[in-house]
């Protein structure tokens, strides 16, 4: 059988490079510390190939590893086009990891390069002499020359400036590897993701679709969700074929800040976590009618689920489409993606965020099961859970430099480690994380259902479920809650909003108030913590 279509190889080169080419003149605008950059795409794509040619004199070669340590901004971006299409490896650090898991990345991902923010020297300097794989250290400066005691340091500015504006991309194997990330390991320690050419080439592809992120030519986007964080979503990548303006943040990312870049530069989609937008939204509270947003049309949020009640305000005060999407570092990691069909548009309101509220309808491209213990499809009726498979040509098949295991890894399936439901129009909604369920006499009870029914109380702020140990019921739920500064709030108002929607067994066997929820590095509740500090709590009503 001949080949009847050209097999191009699938490389980030093809898509990269497709910005500058064919929108030189767009802007690219980084907010600094206490100044704000901007530059074109034809700067963009000239910086790039000197970055290619400057870490190819410090001895880069294909399949190296070259690490970032950086917030959301120009150089990064630079980065992220420079080594994949020079055939290295991208290896964003999360500067959010504890100091033993960051040593633990580095050296085995062997980073032979790290680029860091000058004003993240600190944090990069605590593991002098514990990071022997790394010979060069490029400080990416922004706030004045800053010391160091690493040997073989470069200024990003000097290394480049000398270098030519052309750099040859290498013809690449389309499943040589590309970026490296790691999972914010909840359980023993980080896991990498290594993802291919191929894989994002896919994902960048897709990611833009109008169903999913819906991104076009006349677009303003500002990642908020940062560059270290599962390549912030793609969104880096999506915009850059797109020749899109992008605006980068940097380390500044407050209520307040968030609502003038979007005022100032006319941002027409953003991206965040649920944290981000809280801040926003008690920003825009607080000072109604200080801020003109009449420029952003939609929001995606992702990372964990939104509460309930964020996703209606945005909408109805701001008129924006808020977009809740799912996904992990091992997914690319975009999976599903929560918009409307049409027939959704003349549902009542209330109907709506009950969609709304869910994570979504799965990306062209991959396939989703959500199946019970024996492996067998689960109802599709929104109620009953199961664990979330997912497979696709963006998902990982094993983590770096490990053989894939069954209970992970299942007959070709990525087992997610969540307990989700799937409805009849095709909507998943994560139940839970399997670890974060709450098993009471062999029922399961949703944390996170219970804790968006509990935010969306007045008063409330935040509000973590957990699992505690009970003689008869093996486990029963404890809600940890935040009130709002100056809120008024008891235990009985929280017992009396729920009554109204769950049945008494999943009631919380007790409702305690702390200052704040502890967050994992990525923004998330950081549930281990409060397992551990509540470990020994005696639940006081007789189950």
């Amino acid at each position: 059988m001949s080949m009847t279509m050209m097999n191009t190889p699938l490389t980030m080169s093809v898509l990269m490079d497709r910005g500058p080419e064919l929108a030189p003149d767009t802007e690219i605008v980084s907010k600094m510390r206490d100044k704000t950059h901007r530059y074109t795409y034809a700067d963009f794509g000239k910086r790039a190939r000197q970055l290619a040619n400057a870490l190819t004199k410090l001895g880069v070669k294909q399949g190296d590893r070259v690490a970032t340590l950086a917030w959301n901004g120009y150089r990064h971006l630079e980065i992220y086009y420079a080594v994949p299409c020079m055939g290295a490896v991208l290896h964003t650090l999360n500067l959010r990891l504890s100091m033993p898991d960051l040593e633990y990345i580095v050296n085995h991902a062997e980073d032979l390069v790290i680029c860091v923010d000058d004003d993240l020297l600190p944090l990069l300097e605590k593991l002098a002499g514990n990071i022997p794989s790394v010979k060069h250290v490029i400080v990416m400066n922004n706030t004045g020359k800053t010391t160091t005691s690493f040997p073989n340091v470069h200024d990003y500015e000097e290394l480049i400036a000398g270098e030519s504006t052309e750099f040859p991309w290498p013809e690449l194997d389309e499943n040589s590897p590309m970026g490296l990330c790691y999972t914010s390991g909840t359980t023993g320690h980080p896991k990498g993701v290594m993802y291919t050419h191929r894989s994002n080439y896919i994902h960048t592809i897709t990611g833009g679709l109008p169903d999913l992120l819906g991104l076009k030519r006349d677009d303003v986007i500002m990642a908020v969700v940062p560059m270290f964080h599962a390549n912030a979503w793609g969104l880096p990548y999506i915009a850059t074929m797109l020749g899109l303006k992008q605006i980068f943040p940097g380390p500044t990312m407050d209520g307040a800040s968030i609502c003038q870049l979007i005022q100032e530069e006319k941002v027409t989609f953003t991206g965040g976590v649920p944290t981000i937008w809280m801040g926003v939204l008690n920003e825009l509270s607080q000072n109604s009618g200080k801020y003109d947003l009449s420029s952003l049309k939609s929001m995606v949020c992702g990372g964990s689920a939104p509460p309930r009640a964020m996703i209606d305000w945005f909408e109805t005060n701001l008129g924006v489409e808020f977009i809740q999407a799912w996904g992990m570092t091992e997914t690319s990691p975009l999976g599903t993606v929560t918009r409307l069909k049409p027939h959704m548009k003349t549902w009542p309101r209330e109907k709506q965020l009950d969609t709304k509220q869910r994570a979504g309808i799965y990306a062209p491209g991959l396939q989703l099961r959500i199946a019970d213990d024996a492996g067998n499809e689960v109802a599709h009726d929104g109620t009953s859970m199961g664990r979330l498979l997912i497979r696709g040509p963006w998902i990982a098949a094993t983590y770096f430099k490990q053989e894939p295991t069954p209970d992970k890894f299942p007959d070709g399936w990525l087992d997610t480690g969540d307990v989700a439901t799937l409805d009849a129009e095709g909507y998943m909604a994560i139940a839970d994380r399997s670890k974060d369920l709450v098993k009471s006499g062999g029922e399961w009870i949703s944390s996170v259902d219970l804790e968006n029914a509990i935010m969306a109380v007045p008063g409330v702020a935040e509000a973590a479920v957990i699992a505690i140990a009970h003689p008869k019921w093996d486990e029963r739920p404890l809600a940890c809650v935040v009130r709002k500064s100056g809120a008024e709030l008891t235990k009985e108002q929280i017992y009396e909003h729920l009554l109204k929607q769950f049945a008494k067994w999943w009631m919380p066997d007790d409702i305690i108030f702390i200052d704040a929820v502890p967050k994992t590095s990525v923004g998330k509740f950081d549930k281990k913590v409060l397992r551990e500090q509540f470990k020994d709590f005696q639940l006081t009503t007789e189950g």
